[in-house]
């Protein structure tokens, strides 16, 4: 059926719904009570629940029924699930609700509707983030990983160590063969733990090794000091003799 025309809709309403006053009336109390049996579903949005009321409303005005926008708002704040409390505390505060409008309601629910799905979503982001922290390991691991038939080579052999080490690129920050930049003694986050200066790992600190070399001198000089001594030693007992 396609009606072109306001006036056709008009006549098609008025025709689906004529007949004599008890009739009428009938029709007007089973569409009320559809509307009092109504609640909104955890699922439904503000637009869908308040879209299904206004279309029994337009019903029964249809049928002569005088049905006003206040009885409208009071089912939509007792029938809208608990999510919605901030919002209606907010019009209670500020607002008289006896004079709220329809619009003015709808629109302050939706605002919160958005809201909260706003902060779903950044939820929703923020978990993912979490649960792959660091992209550049896996992004890393992602391009260089070993194919199935090499990996089935590596088990059959017992130095798959080595063969490991060979697949990795030259590193970024020695560009050396055999590791991954961020196990690499060089890469500029890492931090000494015997100078305490970036860019190195205490295994290859220069101090450590300036220390080393002191020591030895240190004890070089003990030595030869030693010997020293036990030389003018001998020798004062030879004259003795």
């Amino acid at each position: 059926m396609s009606l072109k025309s306001a006036k056709d809709v008009w006549d098609y309403l008025k025709k689906e719904y004529a007949g004599d006053e008890g009739i009428r009336s009938i029709q007007s109390l089973n569409l009320i009570r559809e509307f009092e049996l109504q609640r909104m579903k955890d699922s439904e949005t503000i637009k869908e629940y308040s879209d299904k009321l206004l279309g029994i409303v337009n019903k029964v005005r249809l049928l002569g029924t005088t049905f006003s926008d206040c009885r409208i708002v009071e089912k939509i704040l007792v029938t809208v699930p608990e999510r919605y409390e901030a919002s209606i505390t907010t019009l209670e505060n500020t607002k008289d609700l006896s004079k709220i409008t329809l619009a003015e309601l709808i629109n302050a629910l939706q605002a919160q509707e958005q809201r909260r799905l706003m902060r779903q979503d950044r939820v929703t982001e923020g978990a993912l983030q979490v649960k792959c922290p660091d992209s550049d390991k896996k992004k890393f691991f992602k391009k260089n990983q070993v194919s199935n038939s090499r990996k089935t080579t590596v088990n059959q052999f017992p130095n798959k160590g080595k063969f490991l080490k060979r697949n990795f690129p030259p590193c970024q920050h020695c560009n050396k063969l055999g590791h991954p930049p961020f196990k690499c003694w060089k890469r500029p986050n890492a931090k000494c733990s015997k100078c305490h200066q970036m860019g190195h790992e205490a295994i290859i600190c220069r101090t450590k090794f300036q220390k080393q070399d002191e020591d030895a001198q240190v004890a070089s000089q003990d030595d030869e000091d030693q010997m020293f001594v036990a030389t003018c030693f001998s020798i004062q007992t030879s004259s003795d003799h």
